[in-house]
Parts: C-alpha cells; sequence; structure tokens
C-alpha cells in the first residue's frame, strides 16, 4: 500500500515543501530511503523503526521503499523522523485517516517514541500557511514558535501515539495559542544599564546618535576605559522590535536552533559579540550547506567586535557588502545563499599595540602604523562615529553620582525613530536614516548655503571620500531628529563631522 505524508526542510532561512511516500510491499524485509538523504535522515530508519515497536505498532514486514520529493535536493536532519513513522502507519494499515494531505508533520523520534524539537519549525509554519495547509503537527516544545503564525493550527505532540490518536480522530488536541500583545509586553530584566557608567558623557552621546539613526560605530581609547562596557549597553536604548522584526529575527534563530525550549518569539534585539579568531564562515555563514552566521543572527541588532585590529583583515574584508547592502550572498557548490543581516556595527579598538594613545605609546612608528593598517580604508569608510574613549578621571570614579538611565535615554531614541518612519512612509525596508540612499538623501538632507560650505571644507581637511560624506549627512539628519527640528543646521553638521576627524588624526 503506498501512503503520502507531508512535510517541509529549511533550504537557506526558507522552507519547501516535501512529500514522504512510503510504499510497503512484498518481499525480504528491508527499508530503504531514496531522494537525497543526508546521514541523519538515513539514520531515521533505526529510530523510527525502534519508536514504532516501543509505542506499540506493529514492525512493517516486506520490502518498506521511503521516497522524500523532490528528489534532487538533499534532505538533511533528524525532522522526518515523525513524518517517516506516520507515512509506515498509514502505509501497513495502522493508521487510517483522511487527514495526512490537510497537515504538514515535522519532528524527531526518540526510541521511545517521544517527538523531540527541531530547527526551522516557525520557517515550516510559514510554509504551511502558504501551501493552504490546516495546520502543523509539531513537537511541543516548537509549538509556542509555530503558532505565531495566524490562521494556521499548530497541534503539539509528546510522542507518536498522540500524532496517530490525533489523525485519526481518537484523540482530541488543543492546538497551541499565543497572545502576541502578552509576549512583546513582558518584562524585561535588563542586566546591564548606562546609568551604571560614570563619566563617558560624549561617548554616551555618540552612541545614542547612533541608536537612533541605526550608525555603526567605532570606539577608540586605551584599555580599561569602558568600550566594551558602553557597547554592551547600546542595545539596552534601541527601540523594540516590530512583529516584522521579531518574526524576521526569529527565523534566523530557530534555524541556528538558538531558541529556548517553549520560546515563541525574540523579542529583543540581539546582541552577538563573536571573538577576534572567528572565521569567515562563522562570521558571514557557510559551511558545506550555507547555514546563517554572526552577522545574520545580529539581524535587526548589534553586532560587537572587540579587539577590531586582531581579525583575520580578509574576515573583516569580507564584511563590506552586508554593511552596505544589509545582506551577505555565500556561494558554496551546494548553491547559493542569501542571508539578512541588517545590523548595527559597534567596534572597539585600542589606539596603538601597546593600549597607549600615539604620543604616549612606547611602540614604533612602524609598529603603530602596521597596527592600524590591518582596518582599510574602505571599511573605515562604512562607520558612520569614530568615536574617542578616554580615561575616566578619578573624581568621576568616585562620585556617588548616577549616570543617565537607559529608559530616558530610550525614549529620544525611539521618538527620533518615530520621526524617520513617517519621513519614509512608502518606503518599505526603509526604518532609518543609515539606510538612506541617494535618493533620500537629496530629499531629505538639503543644506543652506552657510551650512553647505562647512562641510566643503571638512572634506578638504579630513580628505573625506564620497562615502564619507555621505555619512555625515546621515549623522547629521538623526542629529536634527534627536533635537526634534525638520531643517538640519550647520551645529548638526558640525557634530557629525567631528565624529569623522578621530580616524583622520589616527591613519595619518
Amino acid at each position: 500500500m503506498l501512503a503520502r505524508v507531508c512535510s517541509a526542510a529549511v533550504n537557506g532561512i526558507e522552507a519547501y515543501p516535501v512529500e514522504v511516500e512510503v510504499n510497503a510491499g512484498w518481499g525480504e524485509t528491508l527499508i530503504i530511503i531514496v531522494g537525497l538523504p543526508d546521514a541523519a535522515v538515513k539514520e531515521s530508519r533505526d529510530r523510527v523503526t525502534t519508536a514504532l515497536g516501543n509505542s506499540g505498532f506493529k514492525f512493517p514486514m516486506g520490502r518498506t521503499t521511503i521516497n522524500l520529493a523532490p528528489a534532487d535536493v538533499k534532505k538533511e536532519g533528524p525532522s522526518f523522523d515523525l513524518p517517516i513513522a506516520l507515512g509506515m502507519l498509514a502505509a501497513s494499515e495502522q493508521l487510517e485517516t483522511d487527514q495526512l494531505e490537510n497537515f504538514i508533520a515535522v519532528g524527531e523520534l526518540a526510541l521511545t517514541g517521544a517527538v523531540r524539537p527541531v530547527k526551522g519549525v516557525l520557517t515550516i509554519a510559514l510554509r504551511a500557511r502558504a501551501e493552504g495547509k490546516i495546520g502543523v503537527l509539531v513537537p511541543a516544545e516548537n509549538a509556542a514558535e509555530a503558532a505565531v503564525v495566524a490562521g494556521l493550527q499548530v497541534i503539539p505532540l509528546q510522542n507518536l501515539r498522540e500524532a496517530a490518536g490525533f489523525l485519526e480522530g481518537t484523540l482530541k488536541i488543543a492546538p497551541t495559542k499565543v497572545n502576541l500583545t502578552e509576549i512583546f509586553n513582558q518584562p524585561h530584566d535588563d542586566e546591564f544599564d548606562f546609568a551604571e557608567v560614570k563619566g563617558q558623557e560624549s561617548v554616551k552621546r555618540a552612541l545614542e546618535i547612533a541608536a537612533a539613526g541605526g550608525h555603526n560605530v567605532l570606539l577608540i581609547g586605551p584599555p580599561g576605559t569602558g568600550k566594551s562596557m558602553l557597547a554592551k549597553r547600546l542595545s539596552t536604548i534601541l527601540p523594540p522590535l516590530t512583529l516584522e522584526e521579531a518574526l524576521e529575527t526569529t527565523k534566523i534563530h530557530s534555524i541556528v536552533g538558538l531558541l529556548k525550549p517553549g520560546q515563541a518569539l525574540v523579542t529583543r534585539r540581539p546582541f552577538r559579540a563573536p571573538h577576534h579568531t572567528a572565521s569567515d564562515a562563522g562570521l558571514l555563514g557557510g559551511s558545506i550547506n550555507p547555514t546563517p552566521g554572526e552577522i545574520s543572527l545580529a539581524h535587526h541588532g548589534v553586532l560587537f567586535l572587540d579587539e577590531l585590529p586582531e581579525f583575520k583583515r580578509s574576515v573583516l574584508e569580507t564584511m563590506r557588502q552586508p554593511l552596505e547592502e544589509g545582506r551577505v550572498t555565500i556561494s558554496r557548490a551546494a548553491g547559493t545563499m542569501t542571508f539578512p543581516s541588517e545590523f548595527m556595527l559597534v567596534a572597539a579598538m585600542n589606539p596603538t599595540p601597546d593600549g597607549k594613545m600615539p604620543g604616549e605609546s612606547r611602540s614604533s612608528p612602524r609598529e603603530i602604523q602596521n597596527y592600524l593598517g590591518r582596518i582599510s580604508g574602505p571599511l573605515l569608510d562604512r562607520i558612520d562615529l569614530h568615536v574617542e574613549v578616554p580615561a575616566v578621571k578619578f573624581r568621576e570614579i568616585t562620585s556617588e553620582q548616577t549616570g543617565e538611565a537607559s529608559a530616558q535615554i530610550r525614549e529620544r531614541v525611539i521618538a527620533a525613530r518615530q520621526r524617520q518612519h513617517a519621513r519614509f512612509t512608502g518606503r518599505p525596508g526603509l526604518v532609518c536614516n543609515a539606510r538612506m540612499g541617494s535618493r533620500e538623501l537629496k530629499a531629505h538632507c538639503a543644506l543652506d548655503e552657510a551650512t553647505l560650505e562647512l562641510l566643503k571644507m571638512a572634506m578638504a581637511d579630513l580628505n573625506l571620500s564620497a562615502r564619507g560624506y555621505d555619512r555625515v549627512l546621515k549623522v547629521a539628519r538623526t542629529i536634527a531628529d534627536l533635537a526634534g527640528v525638520e531643517k538640519i543646521a550647520a551645529e548638526h553638521v558640525a557634530e557629525a563631522i567631528q565624529y569623522r576627524s578621530l580616524d583622520r588624526q589616527l591613519w595619518t
């Protein structure tokens, strides 16, 4: 007898339908899996047969052929265990149901018959809705994740017997539902707060501008001045994720397997801080079958690169496309994948190899030049704000006075972002000033003659590139938004220019 079960697999960050065909025939007892299965899928033969026996079902006799269609796409992972088991039950007439066409089933089976969680369930649930399915059969730990997709019945399963009972109609299982409003309104215990930072008011101001406009930041200063401390608190002043942003971020984290059991959505902007020994595959994504890397895991959040010159130059240079376009394209023999990577880059570095400022360093000029030369000019051009982080004064360290809390700063950031959203209405995907193109710069960053002359002088003195000119305009636009004014004034441009001067002093 032939049975068909609907399933799905993940390719990149999108899912595609997979039809599991099971044919039970005569002959020697043998189970064959075809359709380009990887090792994990081939091993499902032993997991499934053992789970069937331990769940009280009969072992299928004769030759059983399992085909995973389409047959020209490689199938990976243990998520096909559940649909294969259901197909074997239907093909051996131990499961009588007409519901197999209405649901997509995914899940790994334990030898006891328990259904274990798998990766990428949110993406699969979105595909199920697009395919017009009534619902999905998923592991109970993945049910909340799938339930954020409206208009879909999400059936949580603890074991194989529950799946069979539900499909036959002998067992009622209530679909999992989630309240998105409650999920987004859940209080967060902020581990970090800007109130804990003593001094460094100029750096806090720069980070507020960066958060308000989605700009990239480079923090330069000696060790112990609080560069990492400040960077870790940047995510506490960013505006909350929208539902669309949360879904995009959750898809990526689900595919990589970073969601906690029972977690429905990623509701906080991610903060990723890879070590400087990270490879280009670890940062951008890769392996034989491309998977998202650190820059995609930081999508809609913050990517913090501490000790920037210690990263391999080849790794840093590969970030130029993602910084400019907000996505990364990876080509491998298995295919080409494009992953989203709209993140804020926050980098920190010492000004010299021994950590001291150039005038105080014991390093030779050649050593300093080699150290700074690890970061290319094109990469620096893509960083909007270059900020000096000076040593904290003794009176600031010992002061009982606390700094401004993250909640207060975040209110101003949200207000500035709201002005940008209103300005960019009708431009999908354009949510902040840092993502403006040449058309938006011309429309929203007009300058009067005096301000234009100031910028002209700065370009000559600092030898700014055309990209640097655009970055100054974008930062000036954000400073004006924080001030609550529509017209960019000379003081806004002057403040934006000072955030481009530090790197010129060091690198020249």
